[in-house]
């Protein structure tokens, strides 16, 4: 498959960092930079340019969501019934926790969303206040039986490095 080029404004050890902080952001800055072949300082300077231009927008534990009582992973497909009410919709979800995630999409919905709750009942309340919140034409929930794998991590390609590559002594 090919991939998206990355920003030009990127470079390979950019693009190395991230790779490295997707796999485990807990990394010291002398890990990450013998990684990548640069001193502490550097990668300090370089994580912190990354965050400044938002490519890191944040570092989180995975966490399972079963082990903290989250048992329903569902996705709702959601029918808005004209678009001047999608604003005020997204800003009432955003004040639901039990919403994970909020895609605009093309075909029968206008939004897809990615929940987890509880149990059946909270979910039925989920879909409840949903659906009372204006502008929502219909609703349609598939509850999540069991996930073969979650991505977190993005695809990045890190050019291969065209310096020879270095050895330890």
């Amino acid at each position: 498959m090919t991939r998206r080029t990355p920003d030009p404004e990127l470079d390979r050890t950019d693009l190395a960092l991230l790779v490295a902080l997707q796999e485990d952001c807990k990394r010291s800055l002398a890990d990450l930079g013998e990684r990548v072949g640069l001193s502490a300082p550097a990668v300090h300077e370089r994580v912190r340019r990354l965050e400044a231009a938002g490519l890191i927008r944040g570092y989180h534990a995975h966490i399972d969501p079963r082990k903290t009582g989250l048992d329903i992973g569902a996705f709702i497909g959601v029918g808005i019934d004209k678009p001047r009410h999608i604003d005020a919709f997204e800003k009432a979800i955003a004040d639901i926790p039990d919403v994970l995630e909020c895609h605009h999409v093309t075909g029968r919905h206008t939004l897809v969303l990615k929940v987890r709750t509880e149990n059946t009942e909270t979910l039925q309340r989920l879909i409840s206040t949903l659906r009372d919140l204006p502008g929502v034409d219909r609703t349609e929930t598939m509850i999540v039986l069991q996930t073969q794998f979650e991505r977190t991590l993005l695809p990045i390609n890190v050019p291969d490095d065209p310096r020879p590559a270095r050895t330890k002594r």
